[in-house]
């Protein structure tokens, strides 16, 4: 079949887009709750200036992903190749709002700024943050498939399998279940349309349908009386039409940046393994894209989202096996892309960020997270299945950090007393939970790749992924002691931070030495479906 006849929407593109466009809504809600609500950041400057650009990001880069899907689609022959999905990246994004763009604009606002003036100085400074990263992405772009030949597969896709059930599932799942009666219904919902494959008595494609409905009960229990504490209307926003012309504005504020960089770089970096990871994921679901393709596109989409007013990075979605079940193909993402990069130039999507309750936008990424676990332990070889487990844990921890580290928990003069309290049997618990927590992504890369080997035999390959992890540990690549994940200079590490950074580095250095001390031990000894060292 030639290009020109392959149809550009199907049925399935519908349930796709909606999935998306829900990602991308519910953190671009978040950013505005936090900096508007947490920080008192000016409304005006959020859905004017940082808005049009993010969302002209997300529509760049859809874009081009939906040409790359038809490219591979007629290259192929087939048509049920999937788009890879790109949205906003929901952990940096929120970094971003809480730890750059929230305490830059009090910063500011010390200096004696007004709160207007220093809306516009952080919103320079997160276009110049964007352009940092964006072009760390770039450049990094040119090695990832270097990446994914080193790398084996359980330690490609255990990492986000990992993040998907213990953040993109759990914490979802949580503020779905604030309101019990509307998230449980529409998580049973869209598990019984998308996994047990039913159907509901509407002309309407599932997801939609199943997001009509949990909309329709959350606002009618809700004027009942009958919703969960804290039900509200939301306040009707006007349109606040804008466009993202570029700018080089960023310019003035980035001198600026430099005390963020050790937050920023590390930023980027996730993004470009995560890049990594989801191009192994569609390549193990089917769809053979190019890495080097997939990384330039979310480089690109980030720059010219930065340049053009935006403040969030854009990222491929780990999500595409779970799309492609979902039967969309390639015009998801072109709807997607066109629907939030012109609904936030004409305000559209600021409106809707209000109207959306969280507990119908929460199980959506549950049934994503759901997806992609099976998804991992599909395409890995079983024989790697307690390799892939053991990378779970380090989201674990990620997951305890954010909640322990949360005021709403644990009050901070209490938490930084706990976090530095010796007890006589070691670190102490939460500073191990922080420091397990910091680079997770990578972290759990390096030690079920590493485990991996193990069952291999290959232990020389297995010492070399743990000298790694060793010296990512020293410079807070991985481990990070600074409460932030930032990165660090192990020179200038000092007291507890000191010892934890050593014993931590010291672990990875003492087990590699002993699989190399083993080396000799394993000649010969195999086990079933593994190779020889």
């Amino acid at each position: 079949m030639r290009q020109s006849r392959r149809r550009w929407f199907v049925a399935g593109d519908l349930n796709g887009f909606f999935g998306l466009v829900v990602d991308n809504l519910s953190i671009l809600g978040f950013i505005a709750a936090a900096l508007i609500g947490i920080f008192g950041f000016p409304a005006e400057v959020v859905f004017t200036r940082m808005f049009p650009g993010t969302a002209l990001g997300v529509l760049v880069g859809n874009a081009i992903y939906t040409a790359m899907a038809r490219r591979l689609a007629a290259r192929s022959g087939r048509d049920d190749v999937t788009a890879m999905p790109l949205g906003l990246d929901a952990p940096t994004s929120i970094g971003m709002a809480l730890l750059v763009l929230g305490p830059a604009f009090v910063a500011y606002r010390q200096q004696g700024m007004t709160p207007d003036a220093a809306a516009m100085a952080t919103w320079k400074l997160g276009m110049a943050s964007l352009m940092v990263m964006g072009a760390l992405k770039f450049a990094l772009s040119f090695v990832g498939e270097a990446v994914t030949r080193a790398v084996p597969r359980a330690g490609l896709l255990g990492s986000i399998a990992g993040i998907a059930l213990v953040l993109m599932g759990f914490l979802p799942l949580v503020e779905a279940m604030r309101s019990p009666v509307v998230g449980f219904a529409t998580l049973g919902l869209l598990l019984f349309v998308l996994v047990a494959k039913g159907r509901l008595p509407l002309r309407l494609p599932g997801v939609f349908a199943v997001f009509l409905i949990g909309t329709a009960l959350y606002y009618g229990l809700g004027a009942a009386g009958l919703g969960a504490p804290g039900f509200h209307w939301p306040q009707p926003a006007p349109l606040r039409p804008a466009l993202p012309w570029p700018s080089l504005g960023f310019l003035e504020r980035l001198p600026d940046t430099v005390p963020y960089l050790p937050l920023l770089l590390p930023f980027g970096l996730l993004m470009v393994v995560g890049g990594i990871n989801v191009s192994e994921s569609a390549r193990a679901a089917g769809d053979d894209y190019r890495t080097r393709d997939v990384l330039l596109t979310e480089a690109v989409s980030t720059l010219v989202a930065g340049l053009c007013g935006g403040v969030a990075q854009t990222t491929p979605y780990i999500g595409q096996p779970a799309y492609k079940h979902m039967g969309a193909r390639s015009g998801y993402t072109l709807l997607t892309g066109v629907f939030i990069g012109v609904g936030g130039m004409l305000g559209v999507v600021a409106g809707l960020v209000q109207w959306l309750p969280l507990a119908v936008l929460a199980p959506i990424i549950v049934y994503v997270a759901i997806d992609i676990t099976v998804q991992a332990f599909q395409a890995t070889p079983r024989e790697h299945a307690p390799a892939m487990v053991l990378g779970f844990l380090p989201s674990v921890a990620y997951m305890l950090a954010i909640k322990v580290g949360n005021p709403a928990w644990i009050a901070p003069d209490r938490f930084a007393q706990l976090s530095t309290a010796l007890d006589g049997h070691g670190l102490p618990e939460l500073a191990v939970i922080a420091t397990l927590g910091n680079g997770f992504i990578i972290t759990a890369m390096l030690w079920t790749s590493a485990v991996a080997a193990m069952i291999d035999r290959r232990l020389a390959r297995a010492a070399a992924f743990l000298a790694v992890g060793a010296v990512a540990t020293l410079f807070g690549v991985i481990h990070s002691v600074q409460p932030q994940g930032a990165l660090q200079w192990p020179g200038a590490l000092h007291g507890l931070q000191r010892t934890i950074a050593l014993q931590f580095a010291g672990a990875y250095i003492v087990l590699a030495a002993l699989m190399l001390l083993l080396l000799p031990f394993q000649r010969g000894a195999t086990i079933s479906g593994s190779k020889s060292n």
